[in-house]
């Protein structure tokens, strides 16, 4: 006979492990099933530091769930013994009138956030470790900062474990199927197991084990660069606020130095390459490093000093760049978080709140209408 539980949660990275922690803490039998390490670097949930900010072009919608994603984050961190979230205040900028100013300042005006607008030359004044153009506009946030993600999923790990789930790493979902009681079975390459439902947080993977994710929930390779600055004091979190910067050669977003040596930045979209997630070049190049490295001369050259580090990960892009949390239409005990495209971890801590909600209610009270699966 296989196990059965009340939740089965396929992935327990970033969002993975906050579904199981949430599903655990509401007394839910639940077992979550990684197939690398926990935490690992094979996905998009690594790499020391990730932007959190309230400030938020991409749609003020978000705003909500982020008001709510820092409460929970600093209820998880009260739990950790490390800490898991920095403030060093957030910075979008561009050529005036760029759409990520404008968003930015539009999602703070929608939903009264503190800002400042500064120049281009302002904003160097105040952190000289920023070379933007002089007329260039950017709109600071103080709230914004970054979370410690290896931190923030062994804290949601540590939490579930307390709360009696059970997590299997190193377990490789095959596949899974509806039973003909409503429930699900999983099959792994070690066991299989049944279930009432099932949360698919798989990442890259997420379209390998929905049909409907396919050609939606698209991989993309990622690689970010640490460089040693040569001046290392312009740097440090109290003077380098968390960025994201638009400028002709695209759109980047960077970091102070934190716990590992060298200021940490990338380009969205890195080289717009779409990868098989189990075949893709992971080792860094000189072409990767080349790209990286131009850009910060001409933007942030007192950060431009010898490379440190590059690594490589994974965004998984849809088509509008929204998320994918929602229920399948055909298995409604089946619910999907997908589809981050690039931006998402910051929201980890809410959004293992809601599929949660979706799993075991069918329905959230957060606001989740620009995530449904079927607008696709």
């Amino acid at each position: 006979m296989a196990d059965r539980y009340d939740v089965i949660v396929l992935g327990v990275g970033g969002m993975g492990s906050a579904t199981v922690a949430h599903l655990a803490e509401r007394g839910v039998d639940v077992l979550g099933l990684e197939r690398y390490d926990i935490p690992h670097s094979y996905g998009s949930s690594h790499g020391s530091t990730r932007i959190i900010r309230l400030a938020y072009a991409e749609h003020p919608a978000y705003v909500p769930l982020l008001e709510r994603a820092y409460e929970l984050w600093d209820d998880l961190e009260a739990d950790h013994d490390r800490q898991l979230r920095y403030r060093t205040g957030s910075i979008d900028a561009g050529p005036a009138g760029d759409p990520l100013v404008e968003g930015s300042r539009r999602s703070c005006e929608e939903h009264g956030l503190t800002y400042e607008q500064l120049s281009g030359a302002e904003l160097g004044e105040r952190y000289p470790g920023y070379g933007l153009p002089e007329e260039y506009e950017a709109i600071y946030q103080p709230d914004g900062g970054y979370l410690v993600p290896e931190q923030c999923i062994i804290a949601h790990v540590n939490r579930a474990h307390r709360a009696g789930a059970t997590i299997r790493a190193r377990e490789r979902v095959v596949d899974w199927q509806p039973t003909a009681d409503g429930g699900v079975r999983v099959e792994t390459d070690y066991d299989r197991y049944k279930a009432d439902k099932l949360v698919l947080t798989a990442g890259s993977w997420a379209a390998q084990f929905v049909d409907a994710l396919e050609g939606v929930a698209v991989p993309e390779r990622q690689v970010l660069a640490w460089l040693q600055p040569h001046e290392p004091d312009l740097f440090t979190p109290a003077q380098f606020p968390v960025w994201n910067l638009q400028v002709p050669e695209g759109r980047y977003y960077g970091f102070p130095v934190h716990d590992v040596p060298g200021f940490k930045f990338g380009r969205y979209n890195h080289r717009e390459e779409t990868v098989d997630p189990d075949a893709l070049e992971r080792e860094p190049t000189q072409a990767d490093e080349r790209l990286l490295r131009t850009f910060a001369e001409q933007y942030f050259a007192d950060g431009a000093g010898p490379t440190m580090r590059l690594q490589t990960c994974l965004f998984t892009n849809t088509p509008d760049d929204h998320f994918v949390l929602d229920t399948l239409p055909d298995h409604p005990q089946v619910t999907v978080g997908a589809g981050f495209s690039g931006h998402g971890f910051k929201f980890a801590s809410v959004i293992g709140e809601i599929l949660a909600d979706l799993a075991l209610e069918g329905e959230t009270d957060h606001p989740t209408e620009l995530f449904s699966i079927d607008r696709f």
